[in-house]
């Protein structure tokens, strides 16, 4: 019963996913049973028996230490690679409603540029589709980018990401080829 409740208090703050970038880079809405890529153990995957839901209460817990910690120092954090949002494969990455980053704890170069119109490796805009669905709140999109983890090779990955304010919003995502969306029907 607890888990039900909690599973019911995490996913209940949004209704609607949404999810972009198709492989044509076209805007697309995945269904709560969508099947995508996930990674086997000896990919260096999450050891969780449900990466998305992980993945998500990492975000909604960056969300929260957000809001209750001056902007400047939450984004020190978000950065820094051996502070507490870099848990195995997942971290936080943050940007600004412009497409500008303001902390990426892998790609610390990308700090203060726009990359509201980079195309991923499917000619999807990840970012601005990122971004579009934060304006919304929350939600996901599938977009196509090198994973550190393995050599820089092009991957699938799963972005879940979630507005802190009208300034900005923060994000993580997870690699792999049988990641299951969360199902929000009750």
């Amino acid at each position: 019963m607890i888990k039900a409740i909690l599973i019911f208090f995490i996913f209940s703050s949004f209704l609607i996913l949404t999810a972009s970038a198709d492989v044509n880079g076209t805007d697309s809405v995945l269904p709560a049973h969508t099947e995508l890529p996930l990674m086997n153990d000896s990919q260096n995957v999450s050891l969780s028996p449900d990466p998305v839901s992980e993945m998500v209460s990492f975000v909604k817990e960056a969300v929260a230490y957000s809001k209750a910690t001056p902007r400047e120092e939450a984004l020190a954090e978000f950065s820094d690679r051996n502070g507490s949002f870099f848990r195995g494969n997942l971290y936080i990455y943050a940007y600004d409603f412009d497409g500008v980053t303001i902390a990426h704890p892998l790609q610390t170069e990308l700090i203060g540029k726009s990359r509201l119109m980079e195309e991923d490796a499917a000619g999807g805009l990840f970012i601005k589709n990122l971004r579009d669905t934060a304006v919304n709140n929350t939600g996901f999109v599938v977009f196509y980018y090198v994973n550190p983890a393995h050599n820089n090779t092009i991957e699938k990955k799963l972005g879940y990401v979630e507005k802190v304010d009208d300034a900005w919003w923060l994000g993580s995502g997870i690699y792999g080829e049988n990641v299951t969306l969360p199902n929000l029907t009750f």
